[in-house]
C-alpha cells in the first residue's frame, strides 16, 4: 500500500498541541509521504500563520510538507477575499471549515467554498446539499470524511452523495492515522472496500500531484 498522505492538521499556530516541527517528525516516523499544516485562519492571523508555516516547512526534511490554511468561521461573503490573500501569501493548500453539525458555522459557508476553484478541500461539510456537492465537483474540490469526533457524525451522508472525497484526521495533536485506519473510516461511512482504497490512493495522490 502507498504511504499515507494527510491534508488536514493543526499545530500550536492555532489550536493544536504540537509545534509544527514535532507534528512533521511524527508524520515522518509514521511513514507518511506528505503532510499539510493547515492551521485555522481568519483575517486576524492569516499573515503570521502562513509565514510561520513556511518557515517550519523549510526546516523539515525526509517528508513533503505542504503549507496550508483552514479558513475558519469567516462569513461566507468574505471567504473569496481571504482565499486570495492566503494564496498570495504562499499557501499551497486551502481548506474551508465546512458546516459541521458540531459547531455554529454560518449557513452558506459550504456554498461559498464550493464556488472557489482555489479551494482544495471543504472540511467536515456536515449535511451538505447535493447542489453544493455538484458545485464543488465542478470546481475540482474534495469533500472530507474525517476521523475527528463530533465532525465525523455526518461522514455517512457525505460519502453517500459526494464523488470526490478524502479521508483526513483534522489532527490537533498525536491523532495521525495509518492508511488501514483511514480505509476503515471510509468503509464505516458506507463505502465498500474498493471505494475505500480508491479514497486512500487515487484521490489523495491526485490532490498531492495537483498541489506540487
Amino acid at each position: 500500500m502507498s504511504k499515507r498522505i494527510e491534508f488536514h492538521t493543526h499545530t500550536i499556530l492555532s489550536d493544536g498541541a504540537l509545534l509544527p516541527s514535532e507534528l512533521i517528525r511524527r508524520a515522518y516516523v509514521a511513514d507518511h509521504e506528505a503532510i499539510a499544516i493547515t492551521d485555522h485562519v481568519d483575517f486576524s492571523n492569516v499573515d503570521s500563520v502562513i509565514r510561520a508555516t513556511k518557515r517550519a516547512a523549510e526546516g523539515s526534511s525526509g517528508i513533503e510538507v505542504l503549507v496550508g490554511a483552514e479558513i475558519t468561521h469567516v462569513v461566507p461573503e468574505k471567504i473569496p477575499k481571504l482565499v486570495r490573500k492566503a494564496k498570495a501569501l504562499g499557501a499551497q493548500i486551502i481548506i474551508v471549515h465546512g458546516e459541521t453539525i458540531a459547531e455554529p458555522v454560518a449557513p452558506g459557508t459550504n456554498k461559498a467554498a464550493a464556488a472557489i476553484s482555489d479551494v482544495n478541500i471543504i472540511a467536515h461539510p456536515g449535511l451538505v446539499s447535493q447542489e453544493d456537492v455538484e458545485l464543488a465537483n465542478q470546481n475540482g474540490i474534495y469533500l472530507e470524511l474525517t476521523a475527528r469526533c463530533g465532525h465525523n457524525a455526518t461522514n455517512g451522508h457525505v460519502a453517500k452523495i459526494a464523488p470526490n472525497i478524502l479521508v483526513n484526521t483534522d489532527c490537533h495533536g498525536t491523532e495521525l492515522i495509518t492508511n488501514v485506519e483511514a480505509e476503515q473510516i471510509a468503509r464505516g461511512a458506507g463505502l465498500n472496500e474498493d471505494q475505500g482504497l480508491r479514497l486512500i490512493r487515487r484521490n489523495a495522490t491526485s490532490l498531492l500531484n495537483e498541489i506540487l
